[in-house]
């Protein structure tokens, strides 16, 4: 498994100031999935809002990117400690010119350096349970769906309005849940939500 030292940063829930690590990552042997202290990454293919990658099992973005000699990896408005792994120190050290870490903004820490290979290949296999709907659904225009897919549509709209972590995307389910009511009510249905 090829391997290389980065810079790991959880973006999800953070401006700039989550929890930072630079550690020894592995890569699958497609180099799609990244794994780092018994977590597997996904790169994001320019999607994200703030990551690069997202972790498999709960969908939180990360920044992954190669150390920079420099040592400036955190973005410049950011802040806090930066998690060095332990193993990896000298080599680290070595490919920023130092001699010892500075202890103001960095720690020295241990991770789990067990692949959860089987957990992400499990996950990542499992079969979508059928449903009544399929994702067709959401490609089709208002006027183009039967009631019951409206309903059904307004109701997944209306979840992910609720759960959702970031106000652009919540204008986004919103702007669409409106106007799949607007067809209903055209249509002399008044949602019951």
């Amino acid at each position: 498994m090829r391997t290389e030292i980065k810079y790991l940063e959880l973006k999800s829930g953070f401006s700039g100031n989550g929890p930072a690590w630079i550690g020894l990552v592995s890569f699958s042997k497609s180099g799609k999935t990244i794994y780092f202290d018994g977590k597997a990454f996904k790169s994001l293919d320019g999607t994200g809002i703030s990551g690069n990658y997202f972790d498999l099992e709960t969908g939180d973005e990360y920044w992954i990117s190669g150390v920079k000699k420099d040592m400036s990896d955190r973005h410049k408005f950011g802040g806090g400690k930066i998690f060095v792994e332990k193993r990896i120190l000298s080599e680290y050290l070595q490919i920023v010119g130092k001699s010892e870490l500075p202890k103001t903004d960095y720690e020295l820490t241990k991770v789990e350096t067990e692949k959860p290979i089987n957990r992400i290949n499990e996950l990542e296999n499992e079969s979508l349970e059928p449903t009544e709907f399929g994702q067709e659904l959401y490609f089709k225009e208002p006027n183009e769906l039967k009631d019951n897919e409206i309903e059904h549509l307004i109701a997944e709209l209306i979840e992910d309005e609720k759960s959702v972590q970031f106000n652009k995307a919540r204008r986004t389910y919103k702007k669409k849940r409106i106007e799949l009511e607007a067809e209903l009510e055209k249509r002399g249905i008044k949602n019951v939500g």
